[in-house]
């Protein structure tokens, strides 16, 4: 993993050397797949989530590693207590900068499979079987739920149109479709994580979607379900005036600073290829050869071949689409629920 901050480096590295004293063989010897959940302050939400986690998912073990991103109350004990791996970070930089570190340990303990959820109980654990489901099957390298294809309780119109207007920007700016970038039941082979360039502390999901969508993965989604949160209150869009809970301005603070996430990464994973095309090309006149590895549908230039760290891994044979319109009963996945262009 190559790190923008220096000094994000030196905490994760100390956070990880404490949780592999801490826990021994059990970090360094990881089931086939980890649960990984980001946690600030959830003090009362995180016990039950924890124990709600199922044991197996398609018949593979699994173990829950936490990351207290420098919480100032009883979240970490309490994740504890409830079963869970816990990487107890000292401060507080941001869900990205949590999941992370999250998947550095489930990469670096041994587990192939890594499922993402949050720590306020707003998502399903039983869904994490359809989510995993299509990973395991070898149709995809990563899978997200989509409120959009499965159901929602909120009923805060601005988020549902926040939610609408960011698939669509980011499904013309990648040419893949995608109903839904910002839900947090998520699926992936372990390495992806590895693969792509994660150095936003906050927002991290659309620079985890747009990164894998570029580097050429398989890319699915499923029906999924979003619960109203019970416990505590959210941290998504906090702003100067957040305790004063006015109407919107939470909500326009959180689409700002998504967007420019978003964007962002768009603009530097073009870059990216860009640079990879010219190398492309150099090596092409120097071997006399013509020809590129780029991919293009329709007619269309996408900003997703596939790279040397794909190409490394067997994944993403150029550039594929895959979006799930309907899951199988019972979570079982199969390929008339994948709609691929």
């Amino acid at each position: 993993m190559i790190y923008s901050n220096p000094q994000d480096q030196v905490i994760d590295d100390d956070a990880i050397k404490v949780f592999t004293d801490a826990y021994g063989e059990r970090a360094t010897s990881l089931p086939p797949v980890a649960i990984v959940i980001a946690a600030y302050n959830e003090a009362g939400a995180i016990g039950p989530v924890i124990e709600a986690l199922p044991a197996t998912i398609c018949g593979l073990a699994t173990a829950a590693i936490v990351v207290a991103d420098g919480c100032a109350d009883d979240t970490a004990a309490e994740a504890a207590a409830a079963g869970a791996m816990v990487c107890d970070v000292p401060v507080n930089r941001g869900q990205g900068a949590a999941l992370r570190l999250g998947y550095r340990l489930a990469r670096e303990g041994g587990a192939g499979y890594i499922v993402t959820t949050d720590a306020d109980g707003q998502y399903n654990p039983a869904e994490m079987e359809t989510v995993l489901a299509p990973v395991v099957a070898g149709e995809a390298d990563f899978v997200t739920g989509s409120r959009r294809l499965g159901s929602q309780e909120t009923k805060d119109m601005i988020r549902r149109s926040g939610v609408r207007f960011f698939a669509s920007t980011i499904s013309l700016l990648t040419g893949q479709k995608i109903s839904d970038t910002t839900f947090g039941l998520r699926a992936m082979r372990a390495e992806v994580t590895g693969a792509v360039q994660l150095s936003q502390p906050q927002y991290q999901a659309s620079e985890l979607l747009i990164g894998v969508i570029t580097h050429g993965y398989k890319v699915a989604e499923v029906p999924a379900t979003i619960h109203r949160r019970r416990v505590g209150e959210s941290k998504k869009g906090k702003n100067p005036l957040y305790h004063l809970h006015i109407p919107g301005v939470n909500n326009l603070f959180y689409g700002i600073r998504f967007a420019r996430v978003a964007y962002g990464t768009w603009w530097r994973e073009r870059q990216r290829i860009n640079r990879e095309r010219r190398s492309e090309g150099k090596a092409d006149k120097s071997s006399g050869s013509s020809g590129s590895s780029w991919s293009s549908s329709s007619g269309s230039a996408r900003i997703g071949p596939v790279d040397s760290a794909a190409r490394a891994n067997g994944s993403g044979p150029g550039s594929v689409e895959a979006s799930a319109s309907s899951a199988a009963p019972g979570g079982s996945w199969t390929k008339d629920a994948a709609k691929r262009t």
